[in-house]
């Protein structure tokens, strides 16, 4: 990323204004840093060589301390603003990288990206603050103050704008040669932190399965190993820093100094003005203290820079092409899979391989296979969350890819195999995407159909109860259930469940079979990924889902059809 990168205010918008506030604010810090200077000068002057009293220069003094006192409002102000802008833009571009990643989908996410995005959009985006706050302003400063006060020197005395414009540029040419050095190391440390990341997620993922096994102490020594890796980069990246500090600042305190020194000899012989000589002593300090800054600062801005780099990055994935035409009524249409085939990210298999089948509205069809044959896959294909590699999707006759997603995924309910609730009390989390709030009495036939009634008389406060993120507060066979009721609330004509019994007991499996039951009888087409006898026994269609190795010719897919003999279940009105 460039010390200022266009992509910024491209996609920030919040960094435009700040951008343009922060300029005025230097321009402003320049006059104010010049009259200053002009005025210490000024008033010091013909004390020192008249002998002058407080009277005779009290009206430079108070037009001094108005400078002073107006300089420091503007570096208020500024700091406010940096801090106001830096949360917004903060914000802005973690919102746009979750949805980009989200627009991108599973596939995208699927190949290891998508721990990258939560550390990203977590702590790595955090780090752009310092550059927001500290970093940036020093630069403006650097092209507006650093110009003004050269020229009002070379005005004053060219002999020290000239010492002045040949040190200068050494200041910018150590800072690239120290900014090399700390970008890799910032690089580094970003890239320990996004496994370190990637591994606790993982770790807090699985923790059940691992504790279950006895297992839940094994990656402790993995996340410790990066834990220490992360602490090393961190310290490399601030002991480079710090270097790179001290060097600009010996630098920078010897150009002064040369300056100094030519004013002091030519002082001596009489061959410049003390005036002048003062003002060019206090202008020539400001000269270089923006440049200066900016490498004090730029340790804390390259982990900014180099997350934003990242963000910048996810942001210029190009995304699969919107559809525009209004998906058709799937209560009355049958959705056909044609051939349908997807490269597995990571493994040299397809998966499926040339899926053919075809789904009838109001049937319960069932996705068969072995592991990792592709029915997950092949759901989210037909979801639209997935682009075949091979094939297509359709709706009588109507291309997926032709069709807009608002339209298609208003009519789909989605229950995956782990259950994402959104937060709030279990009565908003039933009725969320619905027009109207369902009635107790619906409420009540369908928690008893999925044994969700169990489940609300066991907590504190019922219905009431407050759920986090994710469906937090419960466990992953009673968010089940809370899917489940909220499928047979809603009034969407296809419902998609993959695995619906994967995490429940024989009870609770008799309970999921009697609420596919009661969604066939409401004239509902559902589509559920099954390993278990008594799923596919229910199913009206069976679909078979196989994968080929890649280069090798796929195995067709057939559809075979089954009676379904299922015991009348109460339907919901």
């Amino acid at each position: 990323m460039k010390p200022l990168d266009p992509k910024l205010l491209r996609y920030a918008a919040p960094a435009r204004g700040y951008v343009l506030l922060t300029t005025a604010f230097g321009i402003i810090t320049a006059a104010l840093v010049i009259a200053q200077a002009l005025l210490i000068a000024a008033a010091l002057a013909p004390v020192i060589s008249d002998g002058a009293t407080l009277p005779d220069v009290a009206s430079h003094l108070w037009w001094l301390a108005a400078v002073v006192a107006l300089r420091a409002v503007v570096n208020g102000l500024q700091e406010r603003y940096a801090h106001r802008a830096a949360t917004r833009v903060v914000s802005d571009l973690r919102e746009q990288v979750v949805t980009r990643a989200a627009a991108l989908g599973p596939r995208w996410l699927s190949t290891g990206r998508g721990t990258d995005v939560v550390t990203l959009a977590t702590r790595g985006l955090d780090d752009l603050e310092p550059y927001l706050v500290r970093y940036l302003p020093q630069l403006l400063l650097a092209v507006t103050v650093t110009p003004a006060t050269l020229v009002v020197v070379l005005d004053l005395d060219w002999i020290s704008a000239l010492i002045i414009a040949v040190t200068i540029p050494l200041v910018p040419l150590f800072m690239i040669l120290v900014g090399q050095l700390t970008q890799t190391y910032s690089q580094r440390r970003l890239l320990v932190m996004q496994r370190l990341g990637a591994q606790v997620l993982d770790l807090l993922a699985g923790l059940a399965t691992l504790r279950a096994f006895g297992r839940e102490k094994g990656p402790v020594a993995r996340v410790r190993e990066l834990g220490d890796a992360y602490t090393r980069s961190t310290m490399s990246t601030l002991r480079v820093a710090f270097l790179s500090g001290m060097v600009l600042e010996l630098l920078t305190t010897l150009s002064v100094a040369l300056v100094a020194v030519g004013i002091g000899l030519r002082l001596v012989h009489g061959d410049i003005g003390l005036e002048t000589g003062l003002a060019v002593l206090v202008l020539a300090p400001e000269v270089y203290l923006p440049i200066r800054q900016i490498g004090v600062q730029f340790h804390a801005s390259t982990d900014g820079i180099t997350a934003a780099s990242r963000a910048f990055e996810v942001l210029d994935e190009p995304l699969p092409a919107a559809g525009t035409t209004p998906a058709p009524d799937l209560s009355r249409a049958t959705i056909t899979l044609d051939g349908l085939s997807v490269a597995a990210p990571g493994r040299d298999v397809i998966a499926p391989a040339a899926l053919t089948a075809e789904i009838h509205p109001g049937r319960v069809v069932a996705l068969v296979g072995p592991s990792g044959s592709g029915k997950t896959t092949a759901v989210l294909a037909l979801l639209g969350l997935v682009t075949p590699d091979a094939g297509t999707v359709s709706a009588d006759g109507v291309d997926l890819a032709t069709i807009d997603r608002s339209s298609w995924w208003s009519q789909i309910a989605w229950l995956p195999q782990r259950t994402a609730l959104a937060p709030g009390t279990l009565r908003e989390v039933l009725g969320a995407g619905q027009e109207s709030a369902p009635s107790e009495q619906d409420l009540a036939r369908a928690m008893a159909l999925t044994g969700l009634d169990v489940v609300v008389a066991g907590l504190p406060d019922g219905l009431e109860t407050v759920l986090g993120q994710g469906g937090l507060g419960l466990s992953v066979g009673q968010r089940q259930r809370v899917a489940l009721t909220a499928a047979l609330l809603g009034d969407q004509p296809l419902v998609v469940l993959d695995e619906p019994t994967a995490h429940l007991d024989a009870l609770a499996e008799d309970q999921v079979l009697r609420t596919i039951t009661a969604l066939r009888a409401a004239g509902r087409t559902v589509v559920v990924v099954a390993h278990r006898p008594s799923l596919v026994a229910l199913a009206d269609d069976v679909i078979q889902v196989h994968s080929s190795a890649r280069g090798t010719a796929s195995t067709s897919t057939s559809t075979s059809t089954s009676t379904s003999t299922s015991t009348e279940s109460t339907v919901m009105p």
